[in-house]
């Protein structure tokens, strides 16, 4: 069945073929940009990607040389390291937040309002209300696509094997913990999960369980005070799903890919992931009507349909490229293709956009994206991912003692006291 993710590149082309090719400043045909992103083989929106940057290299002629890699705490090191040897990328599509710092305090980006000084018509199809500010320097730099929500993606077939219903809006702790321990009961993995490799997505709901939207983004001074305390009962709560036994029994080793392998092969019922993993369930479930989306659990003040979302990640121009005269304009124009109204709708039509004119449907709607759809139109508040404001190598220490904490061999306070330690001590 086609989804909402079918190409769009006519409107593409239809862009490009107005912008006339693009040139150098001495009138010679770039031959070439490269551009490094997340969008490798296991990205959902990998063809979207790839459809949308070969419309763009057949209208100009200009071609992508295309790096990208999965995303992960080594890809973003990669990236990062490749700016201070000099072999940056010309594009970069990167995170906003506490990952893009330092390529922003070093000069290595180029800001919109510098190239809209060049290009007044840049990213003009965004609310610029919208577009990611870097609290470096209070500029924007990175051109949106799509934004993020994380939720609980649900095996249905599993759950009604073990007579356990569909999570509603106000979906609490208590019942989670009972359904769990049912779907436990009846043989099958409760929630699938790799707390070795990405802990982060049950770190950010079991901690805003503990607090709030106003406070969910505010980093601790330390494991005593009132966010350190909120850390600490969040990584609580997780080590307690663990000794219940509801996430696999070799979570803290497997890979991610081996966890969610589960689902698909209808082992566990739970998984809590991004908007950006329901491409991948289209592509490998058996039948995608056997799976849905639903709120996380909530407790204490926060309501089930408060989710946590927002737009993480955009195009960067880097200033290497931006100096270069023969590559300037490429790279200005490659960005404005891969944002049009048409192409973003591609990427994410369910996600969180700062497109003016909003996303924009086309072909038919699997149930997961319709469920997906529902889920966007029923929360009633996004906050950011509070990782995103730790620094790479306070981030990189915390998740790697989660398998500690979760196995009673460091205790959350500590786990988060030396993370704070590499933030503010280094």
């Amino acid at each position: 069945m086609k989804t909402i993710r079918l190409l769009l590149v006519l409107p593409l082309l239809v862009l490009c073929a107005g912008l006339g090719g693009c040139f150098t400043g001495t009138g010679q045909a770039i031959q070439e940009i490269t551009v490094v992103s997340p969008f490798d083989s296991s990205d959902g929106n990998r063809d979207n990607f790839v459809a949308a940057y070969t419309a763009f290299e057949e209208e100009t002629g200009v071609a992508v040389v295309d790096r990208s890699a999965a995303s992960n705490e080594e890809w973003k090191n990669k990236v990062r390291d490749s700016f201070g040897e000099g072999s940056e990328p010309d594009v970069l599509f990167f995170f906003t937040g506490a990952d893009a710092d330092s390529l922003i305090r070093n000069g290595k980006v180029v800001s919109l309002s510098e190239i809209r000084r060049e290009y007044p018509d840049y990213a003009s199809n965004m609310r610029d209300s919208l577009i990611p500010v870097s609290p470096v320097d209070g500029r924007q730099y990175a051109v949106p696509v799509n934004g993020y929500w994380e939720a609980l993606y649900v095996n249905k077939k599993v759950l009604a094997a073990c007579g356990v219903e569909v999570p509603g809006n106000n979906y609490t702790w208590e019942q989670f913990s009972n359904d769990c321990e049912t779907i436990l009961s009846c043989g099958y993995v409760p929630i699938a999960a790799s707390l070795g490799q990405v802990p982060h997505y049950w770190f950010e709901y079991c901690v805003f369980n503990h607090g709030s939207i106003s406070s969910h983004t505010l980093l601790p001074a330390s494991s005593n005070d009132g966010v350190g305390q909120a850390w600490a009962a969040g990584l609580e709560d997780i080590k307690d799903l663990y000794e219940r036994g509801y996430f696999p029994a070799e979570t803290t080793t497997m890979t991610d890919d081996e966890a969610v392998g589960l689902m698909i092969s209808n082992r566990a019922a739970f998984h809590l992931d991004g908007s950006w993993k329901l491409g991948w369930y289209e592509s490998n479930a058996a039948n995608i009507d056997d799976f849905t989306v639903a709120f996380v659990p909530a407790q204490g003040s926060r309501a089930a349909t408060d989710i946590v979302g927002g737009l993480s990640m955009g195009y960067y121009i880097s200033q290497k490229a931006w100096n270069n005269p023969d590559k300037r304009d490429a790279c200005v124009r490659f960005v404005m293709a891969m944002t049009t109204d048409e192409v973003v709708s591609s990427f994410g039509l369910l996600s969180m956009t700062a497109l003016k004119n909003g996303t924009t449907p086309s072909g038919e709607i699997d149930k997961l994206s319709l469920a997906a759809l529902e889920l966007t139109k029923g929360c009633t508040g996004t906050v950011a991912a509070a990782q995103d404001g730790l620094s790479p190598g306070a981030r990189d220490a915390l998740f790697a003692d989660v398998p500690r904490i979760v196995m009673g061999q460091i205790s959350p306070e500590q786990a988060i006291d030396d993370s704070l330690a590499i933030m503010y001590i280094g």
